[in-house]
C-alpha cells in the first residue's frame, strides 16, 4: 500500500551502509518511524529530503507493519539553519521536544504548523533566537494540553494587575495583593512580559511572532517559557543543554 504524506524530519539515524531510520512528524498520521532505504547511497535522490530539520513530501510503502520511504521530494530545506550552527542546534531542540510531545497515529495540524513556522522564523532570522524559542515553547504547551491561565488573578479576578506574579507549576498569575495565596513560590512578572505571554498563548497562529520585547522583559520571557515547558513535561532535553553550550560560539 502506497501513501503520500508531508513530513517534518525530526531525527535521522544511519542504518547499515546506506539507509536512514527517520522519526518524522506528518500531516496525516502524527509521529511516525520510517526507513529511507538507500538514502545515504551516492547520488540518491532522497538524500536531501530525508535530512533532519527538512520538510518533505514522502511516498511511503507499507507492508506487514513496516513503512519504507520510496520517494522523497524536498519542500523546505530551512537553509539558514545549515549555515548557522547555533540555529541548527536550537532547531534540534525543537525537534526533540516535538518527538517527546507527539504521538503515533495522532495528527495535530496546529503542532506541525507551529514547528514549521518556528523553524522558518529561526532560519530566516525573522526575530531573535530567544524570542523564537520562547514562542515555540509557550505556544506548544498551550496546544498540547498545558495552556497556562494568564487571564486573571484566580483570587480576585483582576485582569490587569499592577504587580503580576506567575505561579510556575500551574501556569497561573496572581496579583500583588494575593500572591501569598498561591500554593507555592511565585515569580514576579514584568507587565510587558505578561503581555507578551498572553500574545503568544491567545493570538492568531499567524501573529504569534508579531511582538517586540527587549531587555529584562525579554530575558524573563525566555527564562519562564523554558522553565514552564520543563516543569510541565517533567524532564530535561540533552539538545537544550547542548544548544546552551554552543549558542554564543
Amino acid at each position: 500500500m502506497f501513501e503520500t504524506t508531508k513530513a517534518l524530519i525530526l531525527r535521522e539515524v544511519r542504518y547499515k551502509e546506506s539507509d536512514r531510520i527517520l522519526t518524522v512528524l506528518t500531516d496525516t498520521d502524527g509521529k511516525r518511524t520510517l526507513k529511507a532505504r538507500g538514502a545515504l547511497r551516492k547520488g540518491s535522490k532522497m538524500a536531501a529530503a530525508t535530512q533532519q530539520l527538512t520538510f518533505s513530501e514522502l511516498t511511503v510503502f507499507e507492508n506487514r507493519g513496516r513503512a519504507t520511504v520510496n520517494e522523497a521530494t524536498l519542500l523546505e530545506p530551512f537553509e539558514g539553519l545549515r549555515a548557522d550552527f547555533s540555529a541548527f542546534s536550537l532547531g534540534c531542540y525543537f525537534a526533540e521536544v516535538l518527538e517527546a510531545t507527539s504521538e503515533e497515529g495522532m495528527p495535530d495540524p496546529a503542532v506541525l504548523q507551529l514547528a514549521l513556522n518556528s523553524l522558518y522564523a529561526l532560519s530566516r532570522g525573522l526575530c531573535a533566537p530567544a524570542q523564537v524559542k520562547a514562542v515555540f515553547e509557550l505556544r506548544l504547551m498551550a496546544i498540547t494540553g498545558y495552556e497556562p491561565d494568564l487571564s486573571a488573578c484566580p483570587v480576585c479576578g483582576d485582569t490587569e494587575p499592577e504587580s503580576p506574579w506567575f505561579f510556575l507549576p500551574e501556569g497561573t498569575i496572581f496579583c500583588g495583593r494575593h500572591r501569598a495565596d498561591a500554593p507555592g513560590g511565585v515569580t514576579p512578572l514584568h507587565p510587558d512580559t505578561l503581555a507578551a505571554m498572553r500574545h503568544i498563548v491567545y493570538s492568531d497562529p499567524k501573529r504569534i511572532f508579531s511582538f517586540t520585547l527587549e531587555g529584562e522583559p525579554m530575558n524573563q520571557l525566555a527564562s519562564l517559557s523554558e522553565r514552564y515547558l520543563l516543569t510541565q513535561l517533567d524532564r530535561g532535553f540533552s539538545s537544550l543543554d547542548y544548544w546552551k553550550k554552543v549558542k554564543d560560539i
